[in-house]
């Protein structure tokens, strides 16, 4: 494994971890099969670390592997403070087109494949709209919108007055100080990313702080294959959330699976096995 830091305009470092295709399976790049690199963005305040036991599943079934660490998660540095004003337009507009510079010159005849998870998956469809037609597909898992209405019961209003009152903590320390509350607190965060996310729960809709572009318009008009995920005991995306941003791909070629084992949000990862199964499948398929 490859790790390769990239420094973005505010000064911060941010590294991307590269896993060439290994192993038995391991098929050659010809002009009408290329082979698909999987470029894995984490979930909000998932380390990047966290993913290498599926990256490495995915080489040794003849893919290349690539990934990304959200800025000021896991190994970026430095930590979110007052001074961090980026959210997910500066995610999806900076920080994504230097990571595929990266894989572009780690795996230049490979197919990028962009697998988001949780709030990595909102930022994936997010980028995809602003460069059609240069992803093989999106890779959707345990993702899709924390808009309240797609939650059952008194989750609809939880996650609408949690998010809000995250956002409204954050920008009155000026950051989100999540690192403070262990696991479940998503890491410290930028408050503006922190806000774009309580506006999206509030809304339903991608309307970054600093947006250049109509995300909902040009994320409607994306025809690239999708494959969503969900799994079982997912609390954080029940299936009502992922139908959510789902909707908003209406020309998308859509393909789902449920897992069925009780893995939750994050248990996925570390038991990789059968969600690698089902990539391996769908990735053959394209």
């Amino acid at each position: 494994m490859e790790i390769v830091p990239i420094q973005m305009p505010d000064g911060s470092t941010v590294p991307v971890r590269l896993i060439p295709a290994e192993g038995a399976h391991r098929h050659p790049v010809t002009p009408d099969a290329p082979r698909p690199v999987v470029v894995i963005v984490p979930g909000l305040g998932v380390p990047a670390g966290y993913y290498e036991g599926i990256a490495l599943g995915l080489a040794r079934r003849g893919f290349d592997a690539a990934i990304g660490e959200l800025r000021g998660n896991g190994d970026s540095r430095p930590k979110p403070s007052s001074a961090s004003a980026y959210g997910y337009h500066e995610l999806v507009s900076v920080d994504f087109p230097a990571m595929f510079e990266v894989v572009r010159d780690r795996f230049p005849q490979s197919t990028p494949y962009l697998l988001g998870h949780s709030m990595g998956g909102q930022l994936a469809v997010m980028y995809a709209s602003r460069i059609r037609g240069r992803l093989g597909g999106l890779i959707l898992i345990a993702s899709g919108t924390p808009y309240y209405r797609g939650y059952p019961g008194l989750s609809s209003p939880g996650i609408l007055f949690g998010t809000a009152a995250a956002s409204l903590t954050a920008n009155i320390a000026g950051f989100w100080p999540g690192d403070r509350l262990g696991k479940a607190g998503f890491g410290c965060q930028s408050k503006v990313l922190i806000s774009d996310w309580a506006r999206l729960a509030r809304t339903g809709r991608f309307v970054p702080v600093g947006a250049d572009i109509d995300y909902e318009e040009r994320i409607a008009r994306l025809k690239l294959p999708v494959l969503s995920i969900t799994m079982t005991g997912d609390d954080l995306t029940p299936p009502g959330a992922a139908e959510h941003l789902l909707t908003k791909l209406p020309d998308a070629e859509v393909t789902t699976w449920h897992q069925p084992e009780p893995l939750g949000h994050n248990g996925w990862i570390p038991n990789y096995t059968s969600t690698v199964d089902q990539l391996e499948k769908w990735l053959r398929d394209r």
